[in-house]
């Protein structure tokens, strides 16, 4: 028998089960239908939904709610309000307006907007997102109601990730309900919807290693620190067992995120020592990224309780595995079922197909869209590693279904690799089992059974920009596919399909790769291929300014050509100031702290050496004396590299500073490894990464 939910799960949520117990009934099938099926809240429900929103919230402690939404900064933003309203008669009473519920007004001109807003146009708007329940976050003496909300300014244009999100999935439903109307599928009060599921890794360390480094503090990396001589060779800690310190902090986060009806389903070490990874249940699309951007905030406040630092950096620690964001990304029809599931029949397998074949020809169509979508400064240090999928993006499919697709191409029939028998045909497609591959990590985009897995995205991104694109280039893929079968012949449907797979994979295999995607061979047979090499965020967010990439999300009402912009802009600017103040903070800490601490190591030596020669009357010591010789030559080369990189910064060229930066740092680090560890100023890597 099954156990019980634990019974706290979603205690925090208020969601379809609670809102059932506080509204009538008119007012709950209302909100229901709206969040099922979406649309507009009806507006004579909206007092009583806030009202009992507010006697719910009240239950749990809350003094004050706020709009919890998602501006361009990548993070999270929110305004508190008090519930409490004076009454006129020198009391107060506890009241929530449905006005103030599905609207709210924050400053806008504060938030990043790429030109939509100027500083003196301040106006902007949050609104109610329905369909992602409101929750409670709890303070140290008090809690607060949070209403996720989407965020756009006074003229109705997105300043946030979740408005375009919310656009796009609009497209993608409609497309595939296109397509399903094709198959003969009713499509009548039911939509398709993405699904997702996001898992994330992260680092751990000691609190007050965390707070000993000011670069982790203000920039989220080491920008200096010499590589431990074990670090994770041995492959000792992937699945290993869990540190007592550590497994107390991932009870407390699951705890946690269960409590705010998030389903956090995995947890284990991950490959590099005090590197982690927590996974969830795949759930719909939007809630599956607000839950996320939830629980990276969670993340850091139970850290803290455990005199931890959660550390979400693509890359906080040179020389061993970052961390990414791996996205995994199914659509299910308007039947109820997951198109990337292969089926038991033929009817079914069609399904499968076409989305396969719409997922290969929007990727390669749009790859280096894709490669924007994960594009920062952070990122840019992970992509192309060895622990890392490359800039390339390429589409895994595994042998079986490589072999099928090949086969799709010829119209041949033959046995099917590794698995039962396969016709091809115009009467019948293959029938495939359900897991048709093997797994590879070494790629960007991978089919992983029943869903795709990219692997690109960063640890600490929104997971709302990669989805923004894979929604909308996947909904115009299946728009163009529409266009063509909606004009053939109903009843030679099967035969016109086999055309198209067989015209979009021709076009398009040329992004199918199943081999090891680190090896520089593959690199130049992407070249070869033609597939866009897009190395740093600067190359990949020029993909922004073509027209075509303008135009493919005005045609699916995802983002205006203003929008398409200010992302552009906003984006540019960001990696910008990135580069900028890590290159500032890195001159001023070999300035400050390194330097300073080197030259006293070179006094110490020097002193010690007149003081020896002086007493015991010997010869000259030349142990001592090729260490100080040693020492001081390469503090001569960390003083050089940091003019040449003070020189740079003041040219405002980020790709120039980042080089000056990686060259500083490979001079300091091997200072490191000459001064007594004792006199070093910062905590070494030995220490952070191996002392819980």
């Amino acid at each position: 028998m099954a156990q019980q939910v634990p019974e706290y799960y979603g205690e925090n949520v208020f969601g379809l089960k609670v809102m059932r117990k506080f509204l009538s009934e008119r007012a709950f099938r209302s909100i229901k239908q709206t969040i099922q099926e979406g649309g507009t809240i009806d507006p004579t429900i909206a007092d009583e939904v806030a009202d009992a929103m507010k006697t719910w919230a009240l239950e749990k402690g809350a003094t004050h709610f706020c709009h919890w939404f998602q501006p361009l900064t990548g993070t999270t933003a929110e305004k508190h309000d008090a519930f409490i309203v004076p009454d006129g008669e020198g009391g107060a009473v506890m009241k929530f307006s449905g006005k103030e519920l599905i609207q709210g007004e924050p400053d806008a001109s504060s938030f990043p907007s790429g030109g939509l807003r100027a500083t003196f146009e301040a106006r902007g708007y949050t609104g109610w997102d329905p369909t992602s329940p409101a929750f409670i976050k709890e303070g140290s003496n008090s809690a607060t109601l949070c209403i996720p909300t989407f965020f756009i300014g006074w003229n109705g244009e997105a300043l946030d990730k979740k408005t375009p999100l919310l656009r796009s999935m609009k497209a993608l439903s409609k497309q595939v309900g296109r397509l399903a109307k094709v198959l003969g599928i009713d499509t009548t009060g039911k939509q398709a919807y993405a699904t997702l599921g996001g898992e994330q890794e992260y680092f751990l360390i000691d609190r007050d290693y965390y707070f000993s480094r000011i670069d982790l503090i203000q920039t989220g990396r080491t920008l200096f620190g010499k590589e431990p001589a074990k670090h994770q060779q041995m492959a000792d800690h992937y699945f290993g067992a869990i540190k007592t310190r550590v497994m107390a902090f991932m009870e407390d986060l699951d705890r946690e995120m269960w409590r705010l009806g998030a389903p956090a389903k995995t947890r284990h070490n991950e490959v590099a020592p005090s590197q982690y990874e927590i996974a969830p249940i795949f759930e719909s699309l939007n809630l599956a990224v607000d839950h996320n951007m939830l629980q990276m905030e969670v993340m850091q406040r139970v850290a803290e309780k455990h005199d931890l630092a959660c550390l979400l950096h693509e890359k906080p620690f040179l020389g061993i595995n970052g961390s990414g964001k791996h996205n995994n990304w199914s659509v299910v029809g308007p039947d109820g079922k997951n198109w990337l599931s292969p089926g038991d029949n033929p009817n079914e397998n069609m399904k499968f197909l076409l989305t396969l074949a719409a997922v290969i020809k929007a990727v390669d169509t749009w790859a280096g869209l894709l490669r924007m979508s994960v594009a920062s400064a952070g990122n840019d240090h992970r992509l192309g590693s060895h622990e890392a999928p490359p800039a390339i993006i390429s589409i895994f499919l595994g042998d079986q279904l490589n072999d099928i697709i090949e086969q799709i191409e010829k119209g041949q029939m033959k046995d099917a690799t590794k698995a039962g028998t396969l016709e091809i045909g115009v009467d019948q497609l293959p029938i495939l089992p359900r897991d048709a591959t093997d797994r590879n990590r070494t790629s960007p985009f991978a089919f992983t059974g029943a869903k795709f897995e990219f692997r690109a995205v960063g640890s600490n991104m929104s997971l709302g920009g990669p989805n923004i694109v894979l929604n909308t280039i996947i909904a115009d893929s299946i728009s163009e596919m529409c266009d063509e079968l909606e004009k053939a012949d109903k009843n030679n449907i099967k035969e016109a399909v086999q055309k198209l797979l067989q015209k979009i994979i021709k076009k398009h295999k040329r992004v199918i790769y199943n081999g090891d995607n680190y090896t520089e061979a593959w690199v130049k047979e992407a070249a070869k291929r033609g597939l866009p090499n897009l190395k740093n965020t600067p190359e990949a967010l020029e993909v922004l300014a073509q027209p075509e990439v303008t135009k493919l999300f005005g045609r699916h009402g995802v983002l205006t050509a203003a929008e398409v912009k200010s992302r552009y802009e906003i984006y540019k600017e960001t990696y910008a100031s990135i580069i900028k103040y890590e290159s500032d903070l890195a001159a001023d800490m070999v300035k400050t702290m390194i330097l300073p601490a080197a030259l006293d190591y070179q006094v110490s030596l020097a002193e010690t050496i007149k003081a020896t020669e002086s007493v015991i009357k010997t010869p000259k010591q030349n142990a001592s004396r090729k260490i100080l010789a040693g020492v001081s030559a390469q503090i001569e080369a960390v003083y050089k590299n940091l003019e040449k990189l003070e020189k740079v910064n003041a040219t405002g060229v980020s790709l120039k500073m980042k080089g000056a930066m990686d060259d500083l740092r490979t001079e300091v680090d091997k200072l490191e490894a000459l001064v007594p560890s004792d006199m070093w100023p910062l905590p070494s890597y030995a220490e952070m990464l191996f002392v819980l």
